[in-house]
């Protein structure tokens, strides 16, 4: 007998996260501020020549390379010359270097282990260096418009007062889509700056997707159809590595010891601390990513745009260019995995906790052999990541896939939209356990980015 569409797991779902008041809020608040978003991309900055503009859809078929990339981060907000057109990556370059100083620097140090107070203060920081940033960013979009979309200033404006008020618009609205990230983390469901670079990395996905059939269908161009099909099951082979990348674990076991009445020391029950094979998550291609757009702000100044060096580095198809973000995201999955995971604060505690791994000492053997765990597991887990954030190169060689449907091809788009998928669902599910609903699996549960 057919079930009744009530019955299914889907719709059952649906209908529990519907009756949790506050969940159901939280996914409101969360749309609403995607919509404004959203519309906000749309915004053409003041004093920029509409009628330009129209040469945008021929610029931006995934040709000019980096840019194209760059557009796909943005939600379109690039091409279309938008008030978002800088978008959010000026706060993630901010946020790499005050991270390499809080390493390098004994004050920001300090500020670390403050707590909560030390950490106001270095995303004060943070938003202090993403303005400056985005007032050196700003001009240099502006002046490569002619280069980039062909887009002008519009007839009879003053390029000096468009460039002053353009800039500090660019950098009012980056700083609002800050804003709106942060209110979707506390207001919302999911990290907001997360899900602020999947929305836009979703809202260019349909037209890439409709470039590819329209390439391979009604051209016939490559295979046809069968080259289609084969495209789609090699796109979900790679979202499966990409979900087992990020995540997979190891569990260590660990040892309690207990005091019994009469004071005689016994082992309690065992438990395990679980190290992720890719600590750092999607975060280091995130990172390498946001360096990688550097040479296009220079791109178009002195005469470096002849530079062949230059020119491979903004082309995300060359060997150049991927040796380069390969090597970048290994260095940055251990640099991220070593300022998260701190073997020797571990054992610490475990130590304080009267626990110990069988068969290793308490204190510094324990926090060696942590250590030397994560050192063999981020070995791995690094290769891996660079593997698939470079795969869309190899998939224009191998299957001849054109236009930003290759930036979908594996890559950091698709590790991004798998990696903030599995952290959203992951807490939705939390507030449908704590309510005493099922999850959102039969079987098993949902493990985001963070465990």
């Amino acid at each position: 007998m057919a079930k009744k569409l009530s019955d299914l797991k889907f719709v059952q779902t649906i209908n529990n996260i519907w009756k949790i008041e506050d969940l159901r809020a939280r996914i409101g608040i969360t749309l609403a501020l995607i919509a404004i978003y959203r519309f906000g991309s749309y915004v053409v900055l003041p004093g920029i020549d509409a009628a330009s503009l129209d040469r945008v859809a021929s610029t931006a078929d995934g040709s000019n390379g980096l840019m194209s990339l760059l557009d796909m981060f943005s939600g379109g907000a690039f091409t279309n010359a938008s008030i978002f057109a800088l978008g959010i990556m000026p706060y993630i370059s901010a946020s790499i270097v005050i991270q390499l100083l809080s390493m390098a620097v004994p004050a920001f140090q300090k500020m670390q282990r403050e707590g909560e107070s030390g950490r106001r203060k270095i995303n004060q920081y943070t938003r202090y260096l993403t303005v400056f940033i985005l007032l050196i960013q700003g001009p240099s979009y502006l002046l490569s418009l002619p280069y980039t979309i062909g887009a002008g200033v519009a007839p009879g404006i003053n390029p000096t007062l468009f460039t002053i008020s353009s800039t500090i618009i660019l950098a009012a609205g980056s700083m609002f889509i800050l804003w709106l990230g942060e209110r979707i983390t506390d207001k919302g469901i999911g990290n907001g700056v997360s899900i602020i670079i999947m929305i836009g990395i979703i809202a260019r996905l349909p037209q890439a997707l409709y470039q590819e059939f329209y390439s391979r269908v009604a051209e016939a161009a490559g295979g046809g159809i069968v080259m289609l099909l084969i495209e789609v099951v090699f796109f979900l082979v790679v979202i499966c590595a990409a979900i087992a990348l990020l995540q997979g674990t190891r569990r260590i076991p660990v040892q309690y010891a207990k005091q019994a009445a009469g004071g005689a020391t016994y082992s309690g029950a065992r438990q395990y601390i679980p190290l992720k094979v890719n600590a750092a998550n999607v975060m280091p291609i995130i990172f390498a990513q946001a360096i990688m757009f550097v040479p296009m702000v220079f791109a178009n100044f002195g005469g470096m745009e002849n530079s062949t060096t230059i020119t491979l580095l903004m082309d995300p198809t060359s060997w150049l260019y991927n040796l380069v973000s390969a090597l970048l995201i290994i260095a940055f999955t251990y640099f991220y995995t070593a300022i998260t995971i701190n073997p020797v604060q571990m054992a610490e505690d475990m130590k304080r906790n009267n626990g110990f791994i069988p068969g290793v000492k308490p204190g510094k053997p324990t926090a060696e052999y942590i250590d030397t765990i994560m050192s063999r597991l981020t070995l791995p887990g690094s290769l891996f990541l660079a593997a698939i954030a470079i795969l869309p190169a190899f998939a224009g060689v191998i299957f001849g896939i054109q236009g930003e449907f290759a930036q979908f091809f594996g890559g950091t788009s698709l590790l991004i939209l798998v990696g903030v998928v599995l952290d959203t669902l992951q807490q939705v599910e939390s507030y449908l356990l704590m309510r005493h609903y099922d999850g959102l699996l039969n079987s098993g549960r949902i493990k985001g980015r963070i465990g």
